[in-house]
């Protein structure tokens, strides 16, 4: 049985959708549906049972699970980069991981977590996803912090050599639709074309980076997924992976591709920066795939346009989630 913790989520259900392309459905959700509309991204997926995540965590605690667990996908947390309750994340991310993986490890269950780029912070000290370097890194928000956390806990107790964790840089595609504000840019500025034909994007304050130009490593969550699953059967293959595109690319060149898939003429406006964000904005990120690569992963993942352009065409364009 594959448990997929947060699997009503973004990922999470990209994770089952394509489990289930695999001829695999003996899938065990834990997620919490609460009151939006993720429980959409179930709808036309196949998996054994849906368990809310306080209880699966009871249950992992009182050592009363029924059912035996061959893997854990940890993508369960509130990723909410301005979450302002500090104890929530703790407990929420970094305690429940800490759970998981305790288990995990007592009951040779192979454990693929999700980490986050956000642990790397403004950048300065790079994008290395080396297990000795954790320490160095300094996350501009709680979130990144919560991630951190349980990086330096799996680092401090050794569990590296037998778990995997993932650093998701800036995931976008189908089943995003629920996450408000969390949402991918490209999800948004879809909106924005669509209903007033143009979209804005942050001026930038730093004169090394012209309007627009601020880059990123924008990965499909199509390819994210796939990267993620290559570790799910290779026991062998353990520690602390970088997942993403490998390549920055500007926003301007994101919601180009983005007007170019709608058939729509390019139409941006720059816009201010808010303060409260000055301090934390990153300028420039960048997966270094080096480690990924080294571990066996061979698929190229798509490019920008070419992501850009399936999500809006065949989901986007049609209103349709990953399954349905």
């Amino acid at each position: 049985m594959i448990i997929v913790t947060g699997g009503a989520g973004f990922i999470g259900s990209a994770i089952v959708w394509r489990l289930n392309e695999l001829d695999s459905d003996e899938i065990i959700i834990v997620d919490e549906l609460g009151q939006d509309e993720k429980w959409k991204n179930l709808v036309g997926l196949k998996f054994e049972d849906f368990v809310h995540k306080h209880e699966f965590i009871e249950q992992i605690i009182n050592n009363k699970i029924l059912y035996k667990i061959d893997a854990i996908i940890h993508l369960g947390a509130n990723s909410s980069t301005t979450e302002k309750d500090a104890d929530h994340l703790m407990t929420n991310n970094y305690k429940y991981t800490e759970t998981l993986a305790r288990f995990c490890l007592k009951n040779d269950v192979r454990f693929i977590y999700a980490s986050s780029a956000a642990t790397y912070g403004n950048g300065s000290m790079g994008f290395d996803d080396d297990e000795e370097r954790i320490q160095t890194l300094r996350p501009l928000n709680m979130y990144g912090y919560s991630k951190q956390l349980f990086d330096l806990w799996a680092k401090r107790h050794g569990a590296f050599n037998k778990i995997v964790g993932l650093k998701y840089f800036n995931v976008y595609g189908p089943n995003e639709y629920h996450k408000g504000e969390m949402r991918s840019v490209v999800h948004k500025a879809y909106e924005q074309v669509r209903d007033n034909g143009k979209v804005r994007l942050f001026k930038s304050r730093k004169p090394e980076y012209e309007d627009g130009e601020q880059m990123r490593d924008f990965v499909y969550v199509k390819d994210a997924v796939d990267m993620t699953l290559y570790f799910l059967d290779k026991k062998e293959k353990t520690g602390l992976f970088n997942i993403g595109a490998g390549k920055a690319r500007t926003w301007n060149d994101l919601v180009k591709a983005l007007f170019n898939a709608m058939g729509k003429p390019v139409n941006i406006e720059y816009i201010n920066l808010p303060d409260k964000l000055a301090d934390k904005y990153q300028y420039f990120t960048e997966a270094r795939l080096d480690k990924l690569r080294s571990a066996g992963y061979e698929n190229t993942p798509n490019t920008l346009e070419d992501g850009v352009t399936d999500y809006v065409k065949n989901y986007l364009l049609k209103d349709s989630y990953l399954g349905h």
